[in-house]
C-alpha cells in the first residue's frame, strides 16, 4: 500500500465518517431517522474491513478503532455539524482533495475501490430511513436534498 503522510492519511480516514455525518444531515430528519442512518453508515464502514482493497480495509479498521465497532454493539455518538450547509460543502471539498491525493499517490485499483466505497457509504446512509410521512408510513426513501449531496460527492470523487 502507498505511504501517505500523517495529514494525507488523516484525510483518507476522516472522509468516511464525514460523509456519514453529511449524508445523515443532508435532509432534516427526526432523531430516530438520524440514528437509523448513523447505524447503517457505521455498519457500512465496519464492513469495509472485509474489502478486497488493502486501502479500504486499513481505513475502515482505523475508523472502527477510533469510533467503536457497531457490529459488536458499541454505539458511537451521533455527530452533527454546527452549520449544516458549511459542513456539507466542507465534506464535498475534502472529497475532491481525497480524489486528487489518490490520483497522485495510490494505485488506480486502490483509488477506485476507496472512492466507490465512500460513495456506497453515502448511498447506504441516505437510503437507511425514509423522510416525511406520518408514523413511519409514506415519505421518500431518498429525498432531493440527499440525492443532491450524494451526486455532488460522486462528482467530487469522479465515481
Amino acid at each position: 500500500m502507498t505511504d501517505f503522510s500523517d495529514e494525507e492519511w488523516g484525510l483518507l480516514v476522516g472522509l468516511p465518517q464525514s460523509v456519514l455525518i453529511a449524508a445523515s444531515q443532508a435532509e432534516h430528519d427526526g432523531a430516530r431517522r438520524t440514528r437509523e442512518e448513523w447505524a447503517a453508515g457505521m455498519t457500512a464502514i465496519a464492513d469495509g474491513r472485509g474489502s478486497s482493497s488493502e486501502l479500504v480495509k486499513s481505513v475502515a479498521a482505523e475508523v472502527v478503532a477510533r469510533q467503536g465497532d457497531i457490529t459488536e454493539g458499541e454505539e458511537p455518538p451521533v455527530i452533527e455539524f454546527p452549520d449544516r450547509d458549511a459542513g456539507l460543502a466542507d465534506v464535498i471539498a475534502r472529497a475532491g482533495s481525497a480524489h486528487e491525493l489518490l490520483a497522485a499517490k495510490a494505485e488506480a485499483a486502490e483509488a477506485e475501490a476507496y472512492r466507490y466505497w465512500v460513495v456506497t457509504l453515502a448511498d447506504t446512509v441516505v437510503g437507511a430511513a425514509s423522510s416525511g410521512g406520518v408514523l413511519g408510513i409514506g415519505g421518500e426513501q431518498v429525498t432531493p436534498a440527499e440525492r443532491s449531496f450524494r451526486d455532488q460527492l460522486a462528482a467530487a470523487l469522479e465515481v
